[in-house]
C-alpha cells in the first residue's frame, strides 16, 4: 500500500485504487489505463451538484474507512476486470471537502472493446456506490442544515442539528 499524507493507494498488477483528500486529475486517471492491447478508455466522473431534492447544496464532505475502503475498492476493480477482460482499472475516490463542480470520484476502464469497457465501468461505479465504506455529509446553503448519508444515489440521509 502506498500512503503520503492525503493520497493512500492498493495496486495490484493493471488495477488501482485510491482514496486522497486532493482535487482529482482526470488526465492522471485516463493515462494510467491507457494501454497498446486497450482500443476503449472509459472514464467516469461523478461531480458535487448545485443541488439535491430541491435544497440548494453548499459542498460535499465525504470521510471512509480507508483501510476498509481501500480493500473494497480493490475487489471490485478486480471483479470487473476479470469478469469484462479489462484492460486495466482505476478507481479513486476524494476524501474532505468537494466544492460544487468537481470531482469527487473518477473510475477508468480500459478494454480491448466498448462494449467491455462501457459495462466494465458502469458496473464498477454500482458496486462502489453500493458496497465502499464512504460517507458524504452534504452541507446545505442557508439554513437548510447538513445531512450524513451512505454515498448511495437518491437517499434522504439523516439531518444533522446545527452543533454537531
Amino acid at each position: 500500500m502506498s500512503e503520503h499524507s492525503d493520497f493512500q493507494e492498493l495496486r495490484d498488477g493493471d488495477v488501482s485504487v485510491a482514496l486522497t483528500a486532493s482535487e482529482l486529475d482526470v488526465a492522471s486517471i485516463v493515462s494510467s489505463v491507457k494501454s497498446p492491447k486497450a482500443g476503449a478508455v472509459v472514464l467516469f466522473a461523478g461531480t458535487t451538484r448545485d443541488n439535491f431534492d430541491g435544497k440548494p447544496v453548499a459542498h460535499l464532505e465525504y470521510s471512509a474507512y480507508a483501510p476498509l475502503a481501500l480493500k473494497t475498492m480493490l475487489r471490485i476493480a478486480q471483479s470487473v476486470k476479470q469478469k469484462y477482460a479489462l484492460t486495466a482499472v482505476t478507481l479513486i475516490h476524494r476524501l474532505g471537502v468537494v466544492p460544487i463542480g468537481e470531482e469527487s470520484i473518477l473510475i477508468a476502464v480500459s478494454a480491448a472493446h466498448r462494449h467491455a469497457a462501457w459495462k466494465g465501468g458502469e458496473e464498477a461505479l454500482e458496486l462502489c456506490k453500493e458496497k465502499v465504506e464512504v460517507w458524504k455529509l452534504e452541507e446545505f446553503a442557508g439554513d437548510a442544515g447538513r445531512v450524513w448519508k451512505a454515498n448511495r444515489d437518491g437517499t434522504s440521509g439523516v439531518q444533522v442539528d446545527a452543533g454537531t
